[in-house]
């Protein structure tokens, strides 16, 4: 669960959505409603991860005809080696 949780009514939302999406970058949960019913939760949206042993076997599935050469597994050690920082820093970093 999100540490900073905002309730808010659907017109400040539609008011600021720009302001409110920019509080769910910096880690903060949106629960749009009134207090009797909440009507949405907004939060970070979760990254999704796509292991190279599904991507293999989407491969396999969908029959490509890609091939791994005896270099892949060095030439994927390499490219991972020369990218270390994450893909999408937080906001507050």
């Amino acid at each position: 669960m999100a540490k900073n949780v905002i309730h808010i009514s659907e017109a400040e939302a539609a008011r600021d959505f720009a302001g409110l999406l920019a509080r769910v970058r910096a880690g903060g949960e949106i629960v749009i409603g009134d207090d009797a019913c909440p009507v949405a939760v907004v939060r970070p949206a979760e990254p999704h991860v796509r292991l190279l042993s599904e991507s293999l076997r989407l491969a396999k599935e969908h029959a490509s005809n890609a091939t791994l050469d005896a270099d892949f597994a060095r030439d994927l050690e390499e490219a991972i080696n020369s990218h270390r920082e994450p893909l999408n820093p937080s906001a507050w970093e």
